[in-house]
């Protein structure tokens, strides 16, 4: 059996300011955001033996993991993919804006896509396969895996199958999930317990 250890990426300029980026890839970590990555990787030291740290490409998420990874010695792996949902139209608004976007769901959000962007379903699309590729090359290790709020709700629902009540963590917020033959057991969600209501990247 090995085990998952999802991290969001510490605080960024856009989590501050609370709006969807107009500038996704290079979005930086905030001084708050370097110090979470170097708490995250003392919790990590306490829940696991990791053997690698795998992260977005986005800057944000990336540091993190190379925070992360250097404070534990391991190998860092950037992984094509993993980056953040597309918001299309709605970049550079406000994280509450799209409760008033047309066509929204809020008992359903999964299922709106933004002008231009990516519906959370999609996310789900591309990171599912990511996730299952990562337990079938390590099959009995741990592995870190650091992306974004809404690429961490995606990877709920790929490996519950179920949307609804699926965990956007506070930024370095940590979800460990154990596999076993190719499934995953039930997400277990560590130190702060809270779901954001916007995970904005």
């Amino acid at each position: 059996m090995g085990r998952l250890i999802l991290v969001r990426h510490g605080e960024s300029e856009g989590n501050v300011a609370r709006v969807f980026t107009t500038t996704p890839m290079t979005l930086a970590l905030t001084d708050l955001g370097r110090r979470q990555a170097r708490e995250a990787a003392a919790a990590i030291r306490e829940i696991g033996n990791p053997r690698i740290v795998i992260a977005s490409p986005y800057v944000r998420a990336r540091d993190t993991g190379i925070i992360i990874a250097k404070e534990l010695l391991l190998p860092f792996e950037i992984r094509e993919g993993l980056h953040e949902r597309e918001t299309g139209a709605y970049a550079g608004r406000p994280y509450e804006s799209i409760f008033e976007a047309p066509g929204y769901d809020r008992d359903r959000p999964w299922i709106w896509t933004p002008p231009g962007g990516e519906s959370y379903e999609h996310v789900r699309d591309r990171v599912g396969p990511i996730l299952d590729e990562t337990i079938a090359r390590f099959p009995a290790d741990d592995v870190i895996i650091v992306s974004h709020g809404g690429v961490m709700v995606a990877m709920w629902a790929h490996m519950t199958g179920d949307w609804r009540g699926a965990h956007a963590p506070a930024n370095c917020g940590i979800v460990v999930v154990e596999h076993r033959d190719g499934s995953y057991l039930e997400p277990q969600v560590t130190g702060d317990t809270r779901s954001q209501r916007h995970t904005g990247g």
